[in-house]
């Protein structure tokens, strides 16, 4: 069985969990594409990757979910299994989460100079669940949600979204796992942030 990104649920709301995120490692790559075409642009790059292309020629397990984000016009990045892009742009960041066994020192370093290896700091994010087809207007309509439920909330979004997958494509649409994904800051009658 695959491994799961852990988290830990903090907040079930009506139409988002409230989670808290570990630190944890990701293996991204950048694509020039659409965000649909974006996960399949990625994939075999990634999977060379974790296949065994790579400073120990040893094999990496599959984790879920990849993630997706907008690219930023600066090349930084951010996110789980993700991809990221920016506002006009056709770039996209596509990852695999890392198995959460892995450190910085101990993960093999990618062969392919494409693969950004980063880490990803602790943090507490809204994620909406659904399940359909992996297309651009799907996930702008779940992200659309989401930001308007987080506010409601009394939440303030921290970061880009992202767009998680977890099933594999040959998974029917009505029974895939797909998510939206926003890094948030609670402020909620505290006075004072809490990530």
């Amino acid at each position: 069985m695959t491994e799961q990104q852990a988290y830990q649920v903090v907040e079930r709301f009506p139409d988002f969990e409230l989670r808290r995120y570990p630190a944890h490692l990701v293996a991204e790559v950048e694509v020039d594409t659409s965000f649909t075409d974006a996960g399949n642009a990625a994939f075999r790059v990634l999977v060379a990757f974790i296949g065994g292309r790579n400073s120990t020629r040893g094999a990496v397990a599959m984790t879920a979910p990849v993630v997706q984000e907008e690219a930023s016009s600066r090349i930084a990045m951010t996110a789980p299994v993700v991809q990221r892009s920016s506002e006009g742009s056709q770039r996209q960041v596509v990852g695999f989460v890392m198995p959460a066994a892995f450190t910085p020192d101990t993960l093999p370093r990618p062969s392919d100079p494409r693969i950004a290896i980063r880490e990803v700091p602790a943090q507490t994010a809204a994620a909406r669940r659904f399940t359909g087809r992996w297309t651009e207007r799907g996930y702008r309509e779940q992200l659309s949600r989401l930001e308007d439920a987080v506010a409601h909330a009394g939440l303030e979004i921290a970061g880009p979204p992202r767009f998680a997958r977890f099933d594999p494509p040959w998974t029917p649409w009505f029974l895939r796992r797909n998510e939206v994904v926003l890094r948030v800051v609670d402020v909620r009658g505290s006075g004072r942030p809490s990530v």
